[in-house]
């Protein structure tokens, strides 16, 4: 039995918070090792919906959770998650929540250049969720980012922050954004870092004394593969890496112990935001999913764009990440469909690839090949047995596997914790 690393393998939203809680049944602690709170987890137990955005799955079933250092995280909206999750009964305290000290501040300032840089760009916009995740990550490898450790330390604190207005003021200039100060910022960091101050220690020590007295972790990523800012679809990703590799930097651990990676993707396709999707439907069709699908972001409302399952996509999520189980989530949601597409190949003019090209102008030309496939009528929504399924949906499922080049591990049949079916566990019980 080992460690877990599950990422998305598509363009994210594949519904890796409710396996994530499935499986934090089977773990003793949850990392979150990358992103902020520009990215959503929903889990459904019973009658409750609890949604995260920076907050480690693993809190509703009280495991130790941890918010590594490749976290890029804003206090406040941190804690008003905190409050919110509290209100739906789960407890949130140092012993159940720890936070890398030395992670970065998303800052209100960062939320100011996101959404102003976007409202300039026009049609050259990116499709960010403005919440100052991109601006927190430029000053993290700019080296002018303020940490949760800075915040006991008032004169190194004045320091950074002078350091880190020298690059936002002329910026703020030019956007004709309201000028900062620093006594501002300070006070606000004044007021909010003994909120935050009991659960800021150092996660690798916590992380490090777990894995060696054998405790199972589950390393939980946030986006997908295909938003990787090295690996996806550039510049339309996010600001982060979101592939598997990034288990290790991100929660401060060596990279064996990032242990099986588990990806997880949708029956079909879906992204938020702008750029290339090969698959994408702007029909009915698209719109059936969508609906079918519920398919409107977590934290921002925004309505995902639909498309059929694209086996070249993840095949290279496989191959880059290292995936060795694939969790197919929403199944249900084909049931009707008289024919089902796969994707399985592009055309780009006169060639035919078998990936995904790196630039811009070849992925907006691709063209996707399809194999068809046949649909079925009986419904998989809840069903918890493979032998239940209808023989179609079975062959859609082995039919993805020969495609992309892993197994399928598990099955997911609605948004309900068990409606599962289990093929291998992950943590190998």
């Amino acid at each position: 039995m080992g460690n877990v690393t599950v990422i998305g393998a598509q363009w994210g939203d594949e519904g890796k918070g409710k396996v994530i809680d499935w499986l934090a049944d089977r773990a003793d602690i949850v990392v979150r090792f990358q992103g902020g709170n520009n990215a959503g987890h929903t889990i459904v137990v019973g009658n409750s919906t609890y949604k995260f955005a920076l907050l480690p799955s693993g809190v509703v079933q009280g495991k130790l959770s941890i918010i590594g250092n490749g976290v890029v995280v804003d206090p406040w909206a941190l804690l008003e998650e905190i409050e919110r999750v509290r209100a739906q009964g789960l407890t949130i305290n140092p012993q159940v929540l720890v936070l890398a000290d030395n992670a970065c501040l998303v800052l209100p300032l960062h939320r100011d250049l996101d959404s102003a840089r976007e409202a300039r760009a026009g049609a050259g916009r990116i499709g960010t969720t403005g919440r100052g995740i991109g601006p927190a990550y430029e000053d993290k490898v700019g080296r002018r980012a303020i940490r949760f450790c800075d915040l006991g330390d008032e004169a190194a604190l004045k320091a950074k922050i002078e350091r880190l207005l020298a690059h936002h003021e002329p910026l703020r200039r030019g956007l004709d954004l309201p000028e900062v100060t620093a006594e501002a910022l300070l006070a606000l960091l004044r007021e909010v870092a003994p909120k935050v101050a009991p659960y800021a220690q150092p996660a690798w020590r916590v992380l490090g004394a777990a894995i060696g007295a054998g405790r199972r972790v589950l390393f939980e990523g946030a986006q997908a593969t295909m938003l990787d800012v090295d690996h996806g679809t550039y510049p339309y990703v996010t600001s982060s890496n979101t592939v598997a590799g990034q288990a290790a930097a991100g929660a401060g651990v060596g990279p064996a112990a990032g242990g099986y990676v588990l990806g997880i993707v949708k029956a079909y396709a879906t992204r938020v935001g702008e750029g290339p999707f090969p698959s994408e439907l702007t029909d009915e069709t698209g719109e059936r999913l969508g609906q079918r699908g519920n398919e409107f972001g977590t934290n921002t409302g925004r309505k995902r764009r639909c498309g059929w399952f694209d086996s070249v996509l993840v095949r290279q999520s496989v191959a880059i990440s290292g995936i060795q189980g694939i969790v197919l989530t929403k199944l249900d949601v084909l049931d009707g469909f008289e024919t089902l597409k796969i994707c399985t190949g592009y055309r780009v003019g006169d060639r035919t690839l078998d990936y995904l090209p790196a630039g811009l102008s070849e992925q907006a030309a691709v063209q996707p090949i399809y194999e068809e496939m046949e649909g079925w009528t009986h419904a998989t929504r809840g069903v918890r047995s493979w032998r239940e399924l209808p023989a179609a949906a079975v062959n859609y499922v082995r039919k993805i596997e020969a495609l992309i080049g892993a197994q399928v591990a598990v099955v997911s049949t609605s948004p309900e914790r068990d409606d599962i079916i289990m093929i291998r566990d992950p943590f190998g019980k």
